[in-house]
């Protein structure tokens, strides 16, 4: 195995709770903070631990704040980096750090290094932060066990970044990956599995920029109105997550809803059926109230979490591609964002 300290890591500092000190108003990012913090840390300079350098964003941002611009940011950044380092890292923000893992996987399309992203939920300079550890297994990876994709490394736990969705608050276990399996096991020992088909390292990574696509969210609730979702569904909307109930149902009773949904898609908007619940996946032929979605022109989108489905379709809109190839690119697999085929371990690579 090639020595560690060999590796070199870029650490693209956007903010986040990990670089912020205290104030008399609370917690809040102060620039060079986070750098000067992890260079009077002995372990950020250990032998094993790979060379980094660190490029801190300005401003600084808390996540609730970042969106597909500075997605954008990120991955120019990556780019322009690409060819001198083994591997980055992404600290960000909790609220919002599931988006931005699923929204880079689109982007970065070509990807054979580790992009991982971290932070934490106590900042590092109190003495029980998570962000040591969070941040030191990061680096780790990328020394001893890279995996060529988007990750997500949190609460010792490595995960695809685009099957990732924020699940607690508070706790020091804050991401999950309800419908796909972790990208390895951190303990004693880092143990990391590699995608079911290697990556084409002759492809040159390519970045694909964002435009502003018209897209939303809605889930779905008992007693929701017709009127409701047709002032959601108004143009310029071109694109909505619909979360729904269990295997993918709705309220298929409601002929006046069902009709705003089929006159949504007749007009080109693409709809996308994501299920309220945390596992499992849809499957729109299972009930009655299904099937009478996808008679809409709602399109299943298996098991994807709503950030996943939601960073995919704007990423789709910006390509160009017309509603109807959108509808059906959405679902396909293309980053290992959904399950295809159920009967296989893990899902085909990006």
């Amino acid at each position: 195995m090639e020595d560690a300290v060999k590796k070199r890591v870029a650490i693209l500092y956007t903010g986040g709770t990990i670089g912020m000190k205290p104030t008399p108003d609370g917690y809040a990012p102060e620039p060079g903070h986070l750098s000067r913090l992890m260079a009077s840390m002995p372990d950020f300079s250990a032998p094993e631990v790979p060379a980094y350098i660190i490029r801190e964003y300005e401003p600084l941002l808390d996540s609730s704040n970042m969106g597909p611009r500075h997605w954008q940011i990120i991955a120019r950044d990556i780019a322009k980096l690409y060819t001198g380092f083994d591997g980055f890292i992404v600290i960000h923000g909790t609220d919002t750090m599931a988006y931005t893992a699923s929204a880079l996987p689109f982007m970065l399309e070509g990807l054979d290094k580790p992009v991982i992203l971290t932070g934490s939920q106590i900042p590092l300079c109190e003495i029980r932060s998570d962000g040591r550890d969070n941040l030191i297994t990061a680096l780790m990876i990328i020394a001893q066990a890279p995996v060529p994709e988007v990750c997500l490394c949190f609460g010792n736990r490595l995960l695809r970044g685009c099957r990732a969705t924020k699940v607690d608050a508070a706790g020091f276990q804050a991401f999950d990956s309800p419908n796909y399996p972790d990208l390895g096991t951190i303990g004693v020992t880092i143990r990391t599995r590699r995608p079911c088909v290697p990556p084409e390292t002759a492809r040159k990574l390519t970045i694909h920029a964002l435009s502003e696509a018209r897209v939303g969210a809605l889930r779905l609730f008992p007693g929701i109105s017709a009127e409701l979702v047709a002032n959601v569904l108004r143009s310029p909307l071109q694109g909505l997550v619909l979360e729904t109930y269990g295997m993918g149902n709705g309220p298929s009773d409601d002929r006046e809803l069902m009709a705003v949904l089929a006159e949504a898609c007749g007009r080109g908007v693409v709809i996308v059926n994501c299920t309220q619940c945390l596992r499992g996946a849809v499957n729109q032929s299972g009930y009655q109230a299904g099937s009478a979605l996808a008679a809409c022109g709602v399109a299943s989108g298996a098991d994807m979490t709503p950030e996943a489905a939601l960073t995919k379709m704007i990423y789709l809109f910006s390509l160009g591609l017309p509603p109807e190839e959108i509808r059906m690119q959405m679902t396909r697999n293309l980053r290992g964002e959904l399950t295809e085929d159920e009967s296989l371990e893990c899902a085909p690579h990006l």
